[in-house]
């Protein structure tokens, strides 16, 4: 399989509505056959292009899920363009987006398109770093039958491995922050590799400093949707991700109090490979092996 998709597999790139019907780009992926089991949404990581993600969609199409991935406004394809020059992106300076309207007006609006599409399937939840955390954020996460988290964490920055932990905070507080607020908004050419609305990386970087992560910010009043979740929740923790380590996958997961969320470690050596990461687990070398338990729990019975 190349970066993409199977024959059987049809792929649409489609505009889905947030609450506040700002265009958030998506795909949308589906088995051919028109046999359908289960309802995926695929949540993206901080500054991570929904693309990342393609191959998975695929497979999990091809196993017969209707699959969407989008982008979070400012990002990617959700990213509004400029008046003249139709493929530019028009500048991020003054553009408002914060890590917690993604959650309220954006990842609620996608599982919320999801579930009036396909209401007569389960809706199932991927959450890449980011996106998995935001499933504790939202008004509706009680509409998600089963949620799989892959390396996704309390991003507080001691939790981190080191040497890595000294590098982010040097690159967040005395790069990152500096030059988010002499531009306006967060530049990808320094290091992320996407430009981030300006709040939206001021609020991460908060988080990142506070022991507790997010659930340390009290004007967060979203934090108590954690505890309406109550469907099966796993998370793959990877063992070479210097991010989302143990200790951090712990943490975001002891949010979920109504929940009995489990942790299934994989090591690079378990996958036949030398290295995943915090990227990793969407490389396409990875189908036959962590896509394919990643798919049968997903489509497992409730």
């Amino acid at each position: 399989m190349g970066e993409a998709a199977f024959d059987d597999v049809f792929v649409d790139d489609i505009i889905v509505p947030a609450a506040d019907r700002y265009p958030l780009g998506a795909t949308l992926f589906l088995p051919r056959t028109g046999k359908r089991s289960h309802a995926v949404l695929i949540n993206s990581g901080t500054a991570v292009p929904r693309k990342l993600y393609r191959g998975f969609a695929g497979y999990l199409a091809h196993h017969g899920c209707a699959v969407l991935t989008y982008d979070y406004r400012g990002t990617g394809d959700s990213r509004q363009k400029a008046v003249t020059g139709y493929i530019q992106p028009r500048s991020l300076v003054g553009f408002k987006a914060s890590l917690a309207d993604w959650a309220a007006k954006d990842v609620a609006s996608a599982v919320q398109w999801m579930r009036e599409r396909y209401g007569n399937m389960p809706l199932t939840y991927v959450g890449h770093s980011f996106g998995g955390q935001v499933l504790g954020l939202l008004p509706n996460n009680k509409e998600i039958s089963r949620a799989l988290f892959i390396a996704a964490q309390a991003g507080y920055w001691k939790l981190m491995a080191s040497p890595e932990r000294y590098r982010v905070y040097a690159m967040l507080n005395f790069v990152g922050v500096p030059l988010t607020r002499t531009f306006g908004y967060m530049p990808g050419w320094a290091g992320l590799g996407m430009d981030l609305p300006k709040d939206a990386f001021l609020q991460w970087v908060s988080w990142m400093m506070k022991e507790r992560y997010l659930f340390s910010d009290s004007t967060l009043h979203t934090r108590e949707n954690f505890h309406n979740y109550k469907g099966p929740l796993r998370a793959i923790c990877l063992t070479d991700d210097p991010w989302a380590t143990r200790p951090a996958v712990e943490l975001l997961l002891s949010g979920f109090t109504a929940a009995k969320p489990e942790i299934v470690s994989i090591s690079p050596d378990d996958a036949g490979v030398k290295k995943i990461g915090h990227m990793g687990f969407f490389r396409p070398e990875h189908r036959d092996t962590l896509w394919r338990g990643a798919a049968e729990w997903l489509q497992a019975e409730q």
